[in-house]
């Protein structure tokens, strides 16, 4: 498996070669919707696109929604209309990044992989490394482009709905992670939903565990020893992440590829929608 990440050297390379690929910026905040848009305008990288988490990366409606919680995916075919208004075809590369420690990159990363695309890379470092490498920036809106067709492919990615978590709660094939901070999942705190805790038998791996103070990913074998130690002999393949609304645990399963501990599910509904759900189990501490 090769790696999810690209390196700000390599992408200058792809620039200055002028390889054919899509940029796109995803930065967001969950506590100011208008500022990931705005940080975007005042600066991106040049050529880059921007996709709002909210607007984009999120179903509006039931009808448009594959699951619940905060943040539900939007349909295939819903997501491939818009790739292709963006003009992302089935070879194209993309590069996507933001300027919050993968958080929201991670999320259109795997929803390409989720439509079949794997021409697809997460920016190691984000803006602030391309920005401290000298990499060429711009400003405003994003630039108009020409459509193309976006054909849905297999999927890539391992998508649990909240059926399938429950159908396995308390079993050796699953493992779930929750990617929340630690009072989240302890229940000592929760700013966004409604009830606090975790899941039975959740183990917590913070997303931001990931990254190193340079600002990039950690090593490939720190992260492996980090995450062998968190699952105590459990197989890295019965991982099923997930976090407050299917967002921030994706840098888990991003770090997990890094490891070289192969590809892990997604619990995209994760606590937002489980919390909600008559009948399902909360637990604390």
């Amino acid at each position: 498996m090769t790696s999810p990440l690209i390196s700000v050297a390599t992408l200058q390379s792809w620039v200055a070669t002028q390889r054919p690929m899509v940029l796109f910026d995803t930065s967001f905040d969950l506590m100011d919707p208008h500022k990931g848009p705005n940080g975007y305008a005042e600066v991106h990288i040049a050529g880059a696109r921007y996709a709002n988490l909210n607007e984009v990366l999120s179903a509006h409606s039931a009808e448009e929604a594959v699951n619940g919680g905060r943040h539900p995916l939007p349909r295939r075919d819903i997501f491939a209309a818009w790739l292709g208004s963006q003009g992302v075809a089935n070879d194209t590369d993309v590069v996507v990044y933001d300027r919050n420690g993968v958080n929201y990159a991670g999320r259109l990363w795997w929803m390409l992989r989720w439509c079949g695309h794997s021409n697809v890379k997460v920016l190691d470092g984000g803006l602030q490394a391309w920005i401290a490498a000298g990499g060429a920036t711009a400003s405003g809106p994003t630039p108009a482009t020409q459509a193309t067709a976006y054909l849905l492919r297999p999927s890539l990615a391992d998508l649990r709905l909240t059926a399938d978590v429950a159908a396995q709660l308390g079993q050796a094939g699953q493992t779930i992670l929750d990617a929340r901070a630690t009072p989240r999942f302890k229940g000592e705190v929760e700013p966004m939903d409604p009830v606090a805790g975790h899941i039975p038998g959740a183990l917590n791996r913070p997303f931001a565990m990931n990254i190193g103070a340079d600002g990039l990913f950690k090593p490939a074998s720190q992260l492996r020893e980090e995450f062998e130690t968190l699952l105590a002999g459990r197989d890295p393949a019965s991982v099923v992440h997930h976090c407050g609304s299917g967002v921030s645990a994706v840098p888990n399963i991003l770090a997990m590829e890094v490891a070289g501990l192969g590809s892990t599910a997604l619990y995209a509904g994760s606590w937002s929608e489980w919390c909600t759900t008559p009948g399902l189990p909360c637990a604390k501490g």
